[in-house]
């Protein structure tokens, strides 16, 4: 299992390479900068849905000193209860990335692609095809003409890799639908059923 593990984690680095080619591409000569921003997309309130991923974290969790590691899991903790408290009053949460250092994610090697994918125009094919158009961030210079990103080679290579990371055990394993934080706070996935 270790070394499938090392093998997928090689072809998941390089997705992520991809995946910011791809917005690189995107944001082209646009200009768009998060610099200076004060809706910080690390607020957002979002849920990851791959094993693949969530052991990718922890990988880079592991590789951190310890103090600075406990500092993130007592603040994934936090977030935790805040987004519990907001969803119990049928609010929308709204709390800061638990990896989030003055505005720089402390694991940005090992962030997660809704993270890395976050904030410019993109399409995504439908189950039947039809292609979805999403505007991205408020501040991004739509009227430079830039070219949406499309995710949907990217999600299908992402979802081929989680496929060959849990080979089998897919069927059996329970659906990921959990926060950064959550994934923190559980630890790392339980991979045997």
């Amino acid at each position: 299992m270790k070394r499938n593990r090392t093998g997928v984690f090689r072809r998941l680095e390089a997705l992520y390479a991809r995946m910011q080619q791809a917005y690189d591409t995107t944001v082209g000569e646009t200009g768009f900068t998060c610099q200076g921003c004060e809706n910080n997309c690390c607020t957002s309130y979002f849920q990851h849905h791959t094993y693949v991923e969530w052991s990718f974290l922890f990988k880079g969790l592991d590789d951190l000193p310890a103090e600075k590691r406990e500092q993130y899991m007592t603040r994934a903790q936090d977030y935790v209860h805040a987004a519990q408290d907001s969803l119990n009053k049928g609010e929308r949460p709204s709390a800061m990335c638990p990896l989030n250092d003055d505005g720089l994610c402390g694991l940005y090697r090992h962030r997660l692609m809704i993270c890395r994918l976050h904030g410019v125009p993109h399409v995504l094919a439908g189950r039947m095809g039809q292609l979805n158009e999403y505007p991205g961030c408020f501040r991004f210079p739509n009227e430079a003409g830039a070219n949406p990103l499309d995710r949907t080679p990217l999600y299908r290579e992402l979802a081929k890799l989680e496929m060959d990371f849990l080979g089998s055990r897919m069927a059996r394993l329970p659906k990921v639908n959990l926060t950064l934080a959550e994934m923190m706070v559980q630890g790392p996935p339980k991979l045997t059923t």
